[in-house]
């Protein structure tokens, strides 16, 4: 052997250790199913933390909720929570790790247990030639002057596939019923690639817009690496009016947006009111209605012209939601009166300078402070918009489809008869991976129509 061929053996024995370590070890690894069930397992309790901890909020939330003294459980602090990841879970290096590990377990347990499974039951050569063969089937029996030929129509009426070979017969339905599992494989498979497209590709962002303005989308709050192509840039929102309807008690019944989808030329491409539960999408762009602020206060004093100030919300202790201003009621500023909301019904609460209740007063009425006169001329509402972008969504919905579809078609039995004649004996024995009670009976009643058939023909020839 000449140096050259040595070195061409040595590098094809080096080339194939991959493929040997692939096959050997790798492979029967990923389809373990205790590799599976344990990463299913670590899936749901990450998600399960990612539904009960806040996902997307900002570091002063994290740092007013989980102090560092005391921390939660002794350990669950603010800076484990962001070193961790846990404040934007399914983003998370290792959880879309785990989602491809477990994509892998499932792709290697298909082609490695399903799929040979699949096409050893669809097999045509199934025969068996020998009566002892019978003897291991639970439900088998052995008649006398039948033939195949009597068997095959009576399968044939009960939708059988059968298959005959010399003296052999072979027979089988329901093949469905295994294609089943491989279908469901496939449809968690694809809601973990939709999953995986949405964590890199999408984003949620939440904007408080004041009625009758526009705005683009620019608060992002979480978004994937690969999602500046979903954020709309040739398009705005106008929010043509909020209102909120109350119930007779005073109490919120519902909160509305009339909004307009405006193209980059300013022209209206889509409007619709929305209301929880009732979002706006555009172009794979989904905008919820969540909440609501009253964002300013249109006044006039005496007869100035109308003016609008902000409101901003007060800190109440989670006693409730109020929102307050000041208005100024001389030029220089050195008096004037708190206005104090609650909603937007329009009864504002007017305090002076020294903190005392001075007037109550509606949107559209006047009132005396401070020697002017002051009429409140309308709050004006913001509306709350959680907006999410989640491109993977189709693909979760399909997967969803499939793994249905999948386990429906698992209910299927599969039902497999052999027969086998030999001389004047016909031997007949069957299984079935489910359904086993009516399996017998469909058994049983075969080889009663065979012994009926038998008879009529020993009439027939006395």
């Amino acid at each position: 052997m000449t140096a050259k061929d040595t070195f061409l053996s040595k590098f094809s024995t080096i080339g194939a250790v991959p493929q040997t370590f692939f096959k050997r070890e790798l492979v029967p690894f990923l389809a373990d199913l205790r590799l599976a069930i344990a990463l299913l397992l670590l899936i749901a309790l990450f998600s399960i933390s990612g539904t009960v901890l806040e996902q997307g909020q900002s570091i002063a939330f994290y740092q007013a909720n989980y102090p560092e003294q005391p921390a939660l459980f002794g350990f669950l602090t603010w800076k484990v929570l962001l070193a961790l990841g846990l404040d934007h879970v399914y983003r998370t290096w290792w959880f879309l790790g785990l989602l491809v590990l477990f994509g892998s377990s499932l792709t290697a347990c298909t082609f490695k247990r399903q799929i040979p499974s699949l096409r050893w039951f669809s097999r045509t050569w199934n025969f068996y030639t020998q009566p002892r063969q019978f003897q291991k089937f639970a439900l088998s029996a052995t008649l006398n002057q039948r033939s195949l030929d009597d068997l095959a129509p009576l399968l044939e009426n009960r939708r059988y596939r059968i298959f005959r070979q010399g003296d052999s017969l072979y027979a089988h339905k329901g093949l469905i019923g295994r294609i089943g599992p491989i279908i469901v494989h496939i449809g968690i498979l694809v809601i973990l690639l939709g999953g995986i497209m949405g964590a890199l590709t999408g984003f949620i962002a939440q904007e408080m817009i004041p009625s009758g303005s526009t705005f683009q989308i620019q608060n992002i709050t979480d978004a994937g690496p690969w999602a500046t192509p979903q954020i709309p840039k040739d398009w705005s929102v106008k929010v043509n009016r909020f209102w909120i309807d109350y119930t007779p008690e005073g109490n919120i019944d519902q909160f509305y947006s009339d909004m307009s989808v405006l193209d980059s030329a300013g022209k209206e491409v889509k409007r619709k009111t929305i209301h929880v539960n009732e979002p706006l999408t555009y172009k794979g762009v989904t905008l919820y209605q969540a909440s609501w602020a009253i964002s300013s206060v249109r006044v006039r004093l005496n007869n100035s012209p109308i003016f609008q100030l902000p409101m901003a919300q007060l800190d109440t202790g989670g006693k409730g939601q109020l929102w307050g201003t000041w208005i100024p009621t001389k030029p220089d500023l050195s008096e004037g009166v708190s206005l104090i909301a609650k909603d937007l019904q329009g009864t504002l609460i007017i305090y002076g300078n020294d903190g005392k209740l001075i007037s109550t007063a509606r949107a559209g009425m006047g009132t005396e402070v401070n020697g002017v006169t002051l009429k409140i001329l309308e709050l004006v509402g913001s509306t709350g918009l959680q907006i999410k972008a989640d491109p993977g969504i189709p693909l979760v919905y399909a997967g969803f489809a499939l793994l249905m579809a999948g386990v429906m078609m698992s209910y299927v039995s599969h039902s497999q008869i052999w027969a086998l004649q030999t001389g004047g004996e016909c031997h007949v024995g069957g299984t079935t991976n489910r359904a086993q009670v009516t399996f017998e009976r469909e058994v049983i009643s075969i080889l009663d129509q065979l012994e009926q058939t038998n008879e009529s023909a020993l009439s027939l020839i006395s």
